[in-house]
């Protein structure tokens, strides 16, 4: 076939070969492939834009969008790691949180957690990142989003929306909503994944409801009409951490499998046009 095309005008090729440069390069833009897929994630561009994204392509973390949160205080699920800035950096174009063996005051662990509170809030839109997740006993790496006005309403009247998160050394991954409903209320979903490979996690939110997805999948979709849910209908901040031990994945940490890294190759809003 190739000596064949070489017998004739090399522009029908060339033409051939021009578009195909381009459809890769808008692929790449609208989304990474999951390495498990030859397909890659698109966007709806039609419907959707591009308004902030995080590509954590610098030498370091941007602090003009990212704040670190620092204590080990046990963050309202006794936790057992100190969270520093030290923990998280940037290696070969992923963000990249680290849970450590390493003793801060009476904390016997350390890891990060990152905010962009005050400084990148959203109401609705496509939110999503391209994460490489730790797995064993007593890891807890989450994506999530709260309410802006944490600081006012505190939690859970301010809302919290999991994007994913995940426990343990199971396959399982979760998507989950906390408010205020005369008291906590929650509802949510889970399904099966393989966690130690990228995937890209998102949630697609608007006034009416929130749908959870993996690698542009849906597996889950909440309501936001009526149950008191005011809370999911003003802006909210991202956030990334990487907790050891705690009410839910249990006080028992494998201490063979650290430190253990979670990557985060990329997070991306998009909202409707």
């Amino acid at each position: 076939m190739y000596k064949k095309l070489s017998k004739v005008s090399n522009a029908p090729l060339i033409l051939f070969l021009m578009c195909l440069f381009s459809f890769c390069k808008e692929s790449t833009a609208q989304g990474a492939s999951n390495p498990s897929s030859d397909a890659p994630l698109r966007i709806d561009t039609l419907n959707y834009k591009l308004v902030w994204s995080d590509e954590f392509d610098e030498s370091s973390i941007d602090t003009s969008t990212w704040n670190f949160e620092t204590g080990g205080s046990g963050w309202g699920n006794h936790e057992q790691e100190y969270y520093q800035a030290a923990n998280a950096g940037i290696e070969n174009g992923n963000l990249v949180i680290t849970g450590k063996k390493e003793s801060v005051g009476s904390n016997k662990y350390t890891s990060a957690r990152m905010t962009t509170l005050g400084k990148k809030e959203f109401l609705y839109g496509r939110i999503e990142a391209r994460i490489k997740i730790p797995v064993g006993q007593g890891f807890w790496p989450a994506f999530w989003m709260m309410g802006s006005n944490i600081n006012t309403a505190d939690w859970p009247a301010c809302g919290e929306t999991d994007i994913m998160e995940h426990i343990n050394a199971d396959s399982l991954m979760y998507g989950t909503l906390h408010w205020d409903n005369n008291g906590r209320a929650s509802v949510g979903d889970k399904t099966a994944s393989t966690p130690s490979d990228y995937h890209v996690y998102g949630v697609e939110w608007d006034a009416s409801s929130i749908k959870w997805s993996i690698d542009g999948v849906v597996f889950y979709e909440a309501s936001l009409k009526g149950n008191g849910m005011d809370e999911f209908h003003q802006p909210f901040f991202i956030l990334l951490n990487f907790a050891l031990g705690g009410d839910w994945p249990g006080q028992t940490i494998d201490d063979s499998l650290l430190p253990a890294k979670m990557y985060v190759d990329y997070v991306r809003v998009y909202q409707k046009k």
